[in-house]
């Protein structure tokens, strides 16, 4: 992991066309703007960690009666 110290309205590039720039600083949080191409994906890594533990609450409630009459309606 690359570890770099930025201050206020600093930036970091990335590649060719990702930005990373520090907009504020204010009691221990910092904003960061990302100015990226459309098709690039920006996720909060916690969002996806909440999505992640979501589905594997979700796959363990499956009943084998519901699997088995998904598996015949997908057969047709």
């Amino acid at each position: 992991m690359l570890v770099l110290a930025r201050k206020l309205e600093e930036s970091i590039v990335i590649g060719d066309d990702i930005t990373i720039k520090v907009i504020s600083i204010d009691k221990g949080v910092v904003k960061l703007g990302i100015d990226a191409p459309s098709n690039i994906s920006i996720v909060r890594s916690e969002l996806l960690e909440d999505v992640k533990d979501s589905n594997i609450a979700a796959s363990k409630e499956v009943a084998l009666s519901d699997l088995s009459t998904l598996s015949k309606i997908l057969k047709k």
